[in-house]
C-alpha cells in the first residue's frame, strides 16, 4: 500500500488519517522482503480492524500476517472497557489453537531406529482428521468442568498429567470468568467426544531434535540440550470452539444496528465489551479457551503413553513439559495503569523477564515462546524480551504465516510426492490424507527464519533454540 510509512528498520505504519473512519493507525513488522510478499487483503483487513470502537494505541500484523475472518491473521488490536468492543473475529474460529512443547529425556542419536516406531505409536494414539473424534479424555469429568476449570479436573480427578504440567501452562490453563452456561448447546455436542484429538488442517503432532541453542541461560531454564528429542503439539478447541465463534458472531451482527456501530466489514461484527452480549461472548470465549487448553493436555497424555509403549515407562516419566502457549484469545491484561482488551488472532503472548504473569522458574530469562515452520523446515523457541509490552502489547508471531491459500498449494503439490520428499529428508510422516498433506506443503509457508529474524530484530524476542522434526503425525 502506498500509505505505508517506515517507523523504523522493521515497523511500518499506515496512518490514521490514511482513512476518515481510522481511529489508530495501522503498524506492520516486516522487512522489506517480507513487506512485498503481502499480496492479500490483509493489510486493508488491518485498516478495518482500526475502525473499532474503542481502539487503542495502534493495531498490529505481526511478520506472519495473511488473511482471515474479519481481522488478519497475525493480528493485534487492543480495545479500551468499558465502550471499547470485543470481536469475534478478533479471536478466530479455533478459539486457542495453541502449541505445547514436551521434551523428551534423550538425544535423537539415543532414540536412533526407534524413532518411525514412535511417530507411529504416536499416530495410533493421537485421534486426527475432521469432524468427529474418538477422544475419550472426558471420561470420568464433566464436561462442565473442563470448560470452567480446564485441565486441572483431569490432573485432580484422573491423574492424567501433573500439576507441573499446570504451571507451565499460559494463565495455568484457566482464563478467569468462563461461564459454561455461556455455550450453546451444538457447541457441547460437538466438543463431547473431542477432547484428547488432533483435527485436521495445519493442526499436527511433530516429533523434533534441538538443532541448535542460540542462548544457553533460557534454553538451560527450560530444560532444552543440544540434539534432544522435543515433541510440540499445535491444536485448539475442536468443534466446541468454532461454534461459540459461529453463535457469536451471528448475534453480534445482529445486534449492531441497536449499539450504534458502523462497520467497514461485517466480519468484524462486535458488541461493547460491557453489553451483555460482550459479557457473554468473553465468558463463552473463556469456556472454549479452556476446553483447549484440556484438549492439548489430554494429547500431550497420549504422547506419553506412547513413549511409554515405545520407549519404556522411565522415558515417559522423564518426558517433561516446556511450556503451552495459546494464539487465539482476547484477555483483559493491564497496560500503563489501563485495563485492556487484547485481541490476538494468530498471535502469541511473549512476556519479558520479571513478569508475575509467567512462571516463577522462567521470569529471569523471560516467557517461552514457539513459533513452528512447516513440515520441512525448522521450529524456534523464543524468549520475551523487555520492550514488548511497549512495542506489541507483549506479543509476537505464532507461525511462519501462510503465503499461500490450501487451494493453491493442492494445485501446485502432489500429496504422494511431498510425502516422499519429506521421507528422503528423514522426516517420519503420519497423515492419512495426501491432499490434506499437500496443503500444508512447506512451499505454502513464508519462511520461518525470515519471520523470526523480524521478531529478534524488532526487539519482541529472542533466539533461544531451533528444532528441526524427525516425524510428523497430521490429520
Amino acid at each position: 500500500m502506498s500509505e505505508l510509512r517506515r517507523i523504523d528498520e522493521v515497523v511500518w505504519e499506515i496512518p490514521a488519517g490514511t482513512r476518515p473512519d481510522m481511529r489508530v493507525p495501522a503498524r506492520v513488522f516486516a522487512d522489506a522482503e517480507l513487506l512485498d510478499s503481502i499480496d492479500d487483503g490483509s493489510l486493508e483487513q488491518l485498516c478495518n480492524v482500526a475502525t473499532l470502537p474503542g481502539v487503542v494505541d495502534a493495531v498490529l500484523a505481526m511478520p506472519d500476517v495473511h488473511q482471515g475472518y474479519g481481522f488478519p491473521v497475525g493480528g493485534v488490536a487492543a480495545t479500551a472497557p468499558p465502550d471499547g468492543v470485543v470481536s469475534p473475529g478478533g479471536v478466530g474460529y479455533d478459539i486457542n489453537c495453541g502449541v505445547r512443547l514436551l521434551a523428551a529425556p534423550l538425544t535423537a542419536e539415543e532414540l536412533g531406529r526407534r524413532r518411525e516406531p514412535l511417530v507411529h505409536e504416536i499416530s495410533r494414539a493421537v485421534p486426527a482428521g475432521t469432524g468427529r473424534g474418538a477422544g475419550s479424555g472426558l471420561t470420568g469429568v464433566r464436561l462442565e468442568e473442563v470448560l470452567e476449570q480446564g485441565p486441572r479436573p483431569l490432573v485432580e480427578r484422573r491423574e492424567v498429567g501433573t500439576h507441573e504440567d499446570l504451571e507451565l501452562t499460559e494463565s495455568d490453563g484457566r482464563l478467569e470468568g468462563a461461564d459454561p452456561a455461556a455455550v450453546s448447546e451444538r457447541a457441547r455436542q460437538r466438543g463431547a467426544d473431542q477432547l484428547g484429538t488432533l483435527g485436521s488442517g495445519n493442526h499436527f503432532v511433530e516429533v523434533q531434535r534441538v538443532e541448535e541453542i542460540h542462548d544457553r541461560e533460557a534454553a538451560e531454564a527450560y530444560g532444552l540440550r543440544q540434539g534432544q528429542v522435543t515433541v510440540l503439539i499445535h491444536s485448539g478447541s475442536r468443534g466446541l470452539g468454532h461454534q461459540v465463534c459461529t453463535d457469536f458472531v451471528k448475534r453480534m451482527d445482529a445486534g449492531l444496528g441497536r449499539h450504534g456501530i458502523r462497520l467497514p466489514d461485517r466480519q468484524l461484527s462486535c458488541a461493547p465489551i460491557s453489553s451483555r452480549e460482550g459479557r457473554e461472548y468473553l465468558a463463552a470465549m473463556a469456556a472454549a479457551a479452556n476446553f483447549a487448553w484440556a484438549n492439548r493436555h489430554a494429547i500431550a497424555n497420549r504422547v506419553r503413553e506412547a513413549i511409554a509403549r515405545v520407549l519404556g515407562e522411565e522415558a515417559a516419566a522423564g518426558t517433561r513439559q516446556v511450556y503451552d502457549v495459546a494464539h487465539n484469545v482476547a484477555k483483559l491484561e493491564r497496560y500503563g495503569g489501563r485495563e485492556l482488551c487484547v485481541h490476538r488472532k494468530g498471535a502469541t503472548r511473549a512476556f519479558p523477564p520479571g513478569s508475575p504473569d509467567i512462571p516463577e522458574r522462567y521470569r529471569g530469562v523471560g516467557q517461552p515462546v514457539f513459533i513452528p515452520g512447516s513440515m520441512g523446515t525448522a521450529s524456534y523457541v523464543l524468549a520475551g524480551r523487555e520492550g514488548a509490552t511497549e512495542r506489541s502489547f507483549g506479543t509476537v508471531c505464532h507461525g511462519a504465516g501462510r503465503r499461500m491459500s490450501r487451494t493453491r498449494a493442492r494445485k501446485k503439490v502432489v500429496g504422494a510426492e511431498l510425502r516422499r520428499m519429506l521421507e528422503e529428508q528423514g522426516i517420519v510422516v503420519r497423515c492419512p490424507s495426501n491432499t490434506g498433506l499437500a496443503e500444508e506443503a512447506p512451499l505454502a509457508y513464508k519462511e520461518v527464519e525470515k519471520v523470526v529474524a523480524v521478531v529478534e530484530r524488532a526487539g519482541l524476542a529472542r533466539k533461544v533454540a531451533r528444532l528441526r522434526p524427525i516425524g510428523v503425525v497430521k490429520g
